[in-house]
């Protein structure tokens, strides 16, 4: 049974200031889980959840496999300090995308974190080089912000019982 994840009751408020805070919480996570200590309140494992936060960092590089329609990106845009320096809102789906989002795929949580993690430090250490797929061009602090609301989002699905 699906979980409405816009109505989660005991869902954690994270607040990171750089990457390696992301990376210092997805180990504590992972070593929680190894000894049978991890909550999920989502629909996602945490191994999910990792690939889902690399995937999407690693479009910063790559380009997202998506086009938003204009009026879409032209909407969102006059919301672009709200994205990168508020709280994401939790459920929102993209329209037309089986399951609502890319980067999804069934992976055991020590291959989410790995991947995570190359994708974090390399965001910490370049520069991306593909435009947003919402935003357009992004800076470097910018690109890094957006990331650390995305995994303050999805981290905040599980919690160490």
């Amino acid at each position: 049974m699906s979980i409405d994840t816009c109505n989660v009751p005991d869902r954690r408020m994270l607040k990171f200031s750089k990457l390696s805070d992301v990376i210092a919480e997805a180990d504590r996570l992972l070593h929680a889980e190894r000894a049978g200590k991890v909550k999920q309140l989502g629909n996602w494992t945490l191994g999910q959840a990792l690939g889902h936060l690399a995937a999407w960092a690693e479009y910063s590089y790559t380009g997202a496999p998506l086009k938003p329609p204009f009026f879409i990106r032209w909407m969102l845009r006059m919301q672009k300090n709200k994205f990168l320096y508020s709280p994401m809102r939790a459920g929102v789906k993209i329209p037309r995308v089986a399951g609502g989002t890319l980067g999804t795929e069934m992976m055991s949580t020590e291959d989410g974190l790995t991947r995570m993690r190359a994708a974090f430090e390399r965001l910490e250490r370049e520069m991306p080089t593909a435009p947003n797929v919402i935003f357009g061009p992004l800076t470097h602090d910018e690109w890094r912000a957006i990331n650390l609301r995305h995994a303050e989002l999805h981290l905040s699905f599980f919690d160490v019982a």
